[in-house]
């Protein structure tokens, strides 16, 4: 039995990604980005419990990517999808078929431009497929990781929801800055950049400094930007793991 505990609390993180495609798909982009945090906080758990219960197992590596595909590939696609639908009109792009200056709302014709989106889920799942068979990614990333990226689209609806302004707005309903962010998140995920993980072997402070300024750090980053912070701590993120070279990790 307790080699399945992994596995059940893998079952969690795909079944909040789940309900969180219902409720992206339905537009309420607000709980979906709460169901994806909640699968997120599962699939960190599933492969602590793996290593602390020598439960580790091929089957489990693979259902895990599977369940992150649905939590942070699908979903932030669904929702930039929609974002990208919300700012599309301002580029007269909203319509397939239709002349580009003929933007009326029509819910019988498909959309073009924000299935661009869907771009995420591809990017998403070759990084998994790959992360799945490089044997270099035991202590470390080499690109960033899917959960990190769907913090960062998930992250949009919130800012816009609860720390809105009119920069806001003009910012992350902006059709070409939620293509180039779509784009970026897909090149970030399959680049060959060493990224630290944040797994604790030991508490020793010299073995896991980056670590532990990047929690302290974020942490702050967080209090005061709130929301905000999440693509601050990304970036932190990036630039911690480029500039803080680990002579261990080797790509």
């Amino acid at each position: 039995m307790i080699k399945h505990i992994p596995n059940i609390i893998t079952s969690l993180n795909l079944l909040s990604g789940c309900v969180a495609v219902l409720f992206a798909v339905s537009g309420d982009l607000i709980v979906a980005a709460i169901f994806v945090f909640i699968g997120i906080f599962f699939d960190f758990f599933d492969g602590l419990a793996a290593r602390l219960l020598n439960a580790q197992s091929e089957v489990g590596k693979q259902f895990d990517s599977l369940a992150d595909l649905i939590t942070s590939g699908l979903v932030p696609a669904i929702v930039m999808m929609q974002l990208m639908t919300e700012a599309s009109s301002s580029i007269g792009l909203e319509y397939l078929g239709e002349s580009t200056t003929d933007l009326s709302w029509n819910a019988s014709k498909a959309t073009l431009f924000p299935l661009t989106g869907l771009l995420i889920v591809l990017g998403a799942a070759y990084r998994l497929a790959k992360y799945n068979v490089d044997k270099r990614q035991t202590d470390h990333f080499i690109g960033l990781p899917t959960p990190a990226n769907a913090l960062l689209i998930l992250s949009f609806p919130l800012i816009l929801e609860f720390q809105y302004s009119p920069f806001v707005e003009s910012l992350f309903l902006n059709a070409w800055v939620l293509l180039g962010v779509t784009l970026l998140s897909c090149f970030l995920m399959n680049a060959e950049i060493k990224l630290f993980a944040l797994k604790f072997r030991s508490w020793d402070v010299k073995a896991n400094a980056n670590r532990y300024v990047f929690i302290a750090l974020s942490v702050l980053i967080l209090i005061f930007l709130k929301f905000a912070g999440i693509p601050a701590v990304l970036l932190l993120y990036l630039i911690l793991s480029l500039v803080w070279k680990d002579p261990k990790v080797q790509v």
